[in-house]
């Protein structure tokens, strides 16, 4: 019980892969994350540091000038990537159905994650998907009970 399909290389906004668990098929599906706030802001130490104390400390030793010119030409690169929108910020959100009926077009999610980042294949958003996938279990076991406990009048007990 696990999303076996992955997300392309290159993604985009709407795409979606699909499991089976429990009766209920989930959707993984990708979506842009409303955040506009630039990588540089979102992570501490994304510019690398010669100093120790600071987030993007790139280490002492022997070759410290070739590691920060190395390390501030991929931030540099990576800002310039993300201004020209060629990667993004996104969320992976689960929806699930249930016998052809939606459930729950919102059981998981997690935000932040970025999508089509250079020198990446976006295996990680597949995995984020599957960690994501017990609690939209839960989530949908318990809407299931709850919509038929509504529309039934009786009450159902949500099996493992």
């Amino acid at each position: 019980m696990t999303f076996t399909e992955k997300f392309g290389p290159f993604v985009c906004e709407g795409d979606t892969i699909t499991c089976k668990a429990h009766g209920f098929i989930f959707t993984a599906r990708i979506v842009r994350d409303d955040c506009g706030d630039a990588p540089d802001e979102r992570q501490d130490g994304f510019w690398p540091s010669l100093y120790k104390d600071a987030a993007g400390f790139i280490g002492a030793g022997d070759g410290w000038r070739d590691r920060f010119d190395a390390a501030q030409a991929r931030a540099e690169a990576v800002m310039e990537s993300w201004r020209k929108d060629e990667w993004f910020f996104c969320g992976v959100v689960i929806s699930v159905r249930f016998d052809g009926i939606a459930i729950d077009d919102h059981a998981a999610s997690l935000w932040g994650i970025e999508a089509n980042y250079p020198d990446s294949d976006n295996a990680y958003l597949a995995e984020v998907a599957n960690e994501l996938l017990p609690e939209a279990i839960t989530a949908a076991k318990a809407e299931r009970a709850r919509l038929c406990a509504v529309l039934c009048g009786a009450d159902v007990q949500t099996a493992a």
